[in-house]
């Protein structure tokens, strides 16, 4: 079942900030999303030009929705 798990990029490993409770040796599928300064943000910058009513919520919602769509692929 797909989990959001934030994790800190340091000295070369992506370090979870919160117990994981998995097996030894289980592989997973990492998503990378990057922060505020994200693609997704300046799209939003973007959009915003053509539908200025149209909030960052629901923008997120949108990116979120994808996002969700692309991890059941895997």
């Amino acid at each position: 079942m797909p989990r959001v798990i934030r994790a800190r990029y340091e000295n070369g490993v992506l370090k979870p900030l919160e117990p994981l409770e998995m097996k030894e040796g289980e592989e997973v599928v990492i998503v990378l999303k990057a922060g505020e300064g994200s693609l997704a943000q300046k799209f939003y910058g973007i959009v915003r030009k053509h539908r200025p009513k149209l909030t960052r919520s629901e923008f997120l919602e949108v990116i979120e929705e994808i996002e969700n769509e692309d991890i059941r692929g895997f």
